[in-house]
């Protein structure tokens, strides 16, 4: 099972400067812990402090977490970074793939998509994503403006109607992970699971 640790800086206390430091003590945190992606999901940040987060991110992360940028493709490949991870209104799929064909990238750079439904995760797989992210699934502040929750068996739907590797996200905890892997899931990611982890090592243990 694949664990993604979402970040939002915006959520940790202190000024501007001090939401970084944190940050970045929070990802190194979590890839010590075992964590296997991080998506650095802070799309307000000038393309400069974007990039130097990113950078400090792959300094301090172990050789096995990859490092993925939420919809700045331009900054992931420019930084060396493990993939990009795009939204419905982000850059189209098929586009970022291209433009890494052309760069010849290799396949160890990820391209992840956004869905909420079983329509858009079949439109996004004939883009050829590597992977799809599906949520919310359960009730979260963070994904409050993309609608009530999707469900346990909307994520079942999904992950039997697409040959990718779904991701659930929204709302998951030690106590429903489990059911989202039952349903299907290939992975999970997560803001409070691990951001506000006191022992972000045992959430990742009793996760996997």
């Amino acid at each position: 099972m694949t664990l993604c640790y979402v970040t939002d800086r915006k959520a940790l206390a202190g000024t501007a400067g001090e939401q970084i430091r944190l940050l970045l003590e929070k990802i190194e945190s979590a890839a010590r812990a075992g964590v296997d992606w991080v998506q650095i999901r802070e799309r307000d940040l000038e393309g400069r402090i974007l990039a130097e987060l990113v950078l400090e991110a792959i300094r301090r992360v172990p050789p096995g977490c990859r490092i993925l940028v939420n919809d700045r493709l331009d900054i992931s490949y420019a930084t060396g970074a493990g993939g990009v991870h795009l939204g419905e209104q982000s850059l189209p799929v098929a586009d970022a793939k291209r433009f890494l064909r052309e760069r010849q990238a290799g396949a160890k750079f990820l391209v992840g998509a956004s869905v909420h439904s079983v329509e858009s995760a079949q439109t996004a797989e004939r883009a050829g994503p590597d992977y799809v992210v599906f949520g919310p699934v359960f009730a979260t502040p963070s994904k409050a403006g993309f609608g009530e929750p999707q469900g346990i068996e909307r994520l079942a739907d999904v992950c039997e109607r697409t040959r990718l590797d779904v991701v659930a996200i929204g709302g998951i905890t030690l106590d429903n992970a489990g059911a989202c892997v039952a349903a299907g899931a290939k992975g999970i990611a997560a803001i409070r699971l691990f951001q506000e982890a006191e022992d972000v090592k045992a959430v990742v243990q009793a996760l996997k």
